[in-house]
């Protein structure tokens, strides 16, 4: 199979090439494979149920330190230049975590920047993981990142999602689900940045070009939604608010392309969903994924896969991209 071929094909309505291609997650795979878990996939008859479909889950809680974010960390930091000492991000959690122990399994510092509204749990996991954490707030983070690199010598800023080798990494989450449940016919994949929906497009397309990859978005953060409508990216207005903290970031400027060339559709859901979606894998399957894992569960089940591909889609993976919740705030319990 040509996925060079294929990824051109794919970026013939742009004037420039995708950022990463198939060979590029598969490199990652060989390059962290050491380290990253190879998560499991799990079925549920309930779930399945429900949907009327097939439902395959791809269980990235499970991935070392809670979530998919591990990957594309890892896969980043073992191609930086020699002379690097420290590892600078800016980060709501996850990534943060990612990047906190990346560094440490490879000797190096690190220094996350955090929003003052991250989850309390998140912030004592960077901490924990022996990286150094300056809060800022929501909007300014970007700005102290860079005074961060500015003050720090023989430094490097990793991006949680707008970053070749990160959506490489991200991407060997779809390698996975494809060879462990064959004969998919599409891929949900919850939207922040889009590093993650990036690279599992380009891995799953470039193995099979016929399937499906459908986006799930919080309502309340539609910007990839709006993008794909209007055929240009659409940034975010400030910070949104929604329950799934790890998805109020707008696409990126090499995500976009990815996302406009590879990915079909991008379905949006409301909070009550969301939350809904979340308490019932928690009931259910006994997982505990995070608010951002319950917008692709509420895509898979809501009513707007029905209605945008009946009953076409037989076999579909769902990727539960993360279990890091604040017990001390579960959703359905804080608001009572």
């Amino acid at each position: 199979f040509d996925s060079t071929s294929l990824q051109n094909r794919r970026s013939t309505s742009t004037s420039m090439a995708l950022a990463i291609t198939l060979a590029d997650v598969e490199a990652a795979a060989e390059r962290i494979k050491d380290e990253a878990t190879l998560t499991p996939v799990m079925t549920s008859r309930t779930m399945d149920k429900l949907a009327g479909r097939e439902l395959f889950f791809k269980c990235e809680l499970f991935q070392r330190m809670g979530a998919f974010k591990f990957r594309g960390a890892l896969n980043a930091i073992r191609q930086l230049d020699l002379g690097v000492q420290t590892v600078i991000t800016h980060s709501s959690g996850n990534h943060a975590q990612a990047i906190a122990l990346a560094a440490s399994i490879v000797g190096l510092k690190a220094h996350v920047v955090m929003p003052d509204n991250s989850l309390a749990c998140k912030v004592a996991a960077v901490k924990e993981y022996g990286a150094t954490v300056t809060e800022c707030s929501p909007t300014a983070r970007v700005e102290v990142a860079a005074g961060v690199e500015r003050d720090t010598p023989n430094s490097c800023q990793i991006g949680s999602y707008n970053h070749p080798h990160v959506m490489a990494g991200q991407g060997t989450v779809g390698l996975e689900l494809m060879q462990q449940v064959p004969e998919l016919d599409a891929i949900i994949v919850p939207v922040g940045g889009g590093g993650l929906i990036s690279g599992i497009a380009t891995a799953a397309k470039g193995l099979n070009d016929k399937i499906k990859i459908i986006g799930a978005e919080p309502a309340n953060a539609d910007d990839a939604a709006r993008s794909k409508a209007a055929g240009k990216r659409i940034l975010l207005d400030g910070v949104p608010d929604t329950v799934a903290d790890g998805l109020r970031t707008s696409l990126g400027t090499l995500t976009w392309p990815v996302v406009q060339n590879l990915v079909d559709d991008i379905i949006t859901v409301p909070e009550e969903e969301i939350v809904a979606g979340m308490r019932l894998v928690w009931e259910r399957m006994k997982l505990v994924i995070e608010p951002s894992a319950g917008v692709g569960v509420a895509v898979a089940l809501g009513p707007a896969i029905k209605a945008l591909y009946g009953g076409s889609l037989q076999r579909v993976g769902v990727v539960l991209c993360g279990g890091n919740q604040d017990l001390d705030s579960i959703p359905w319990l804080s608001k009572n």
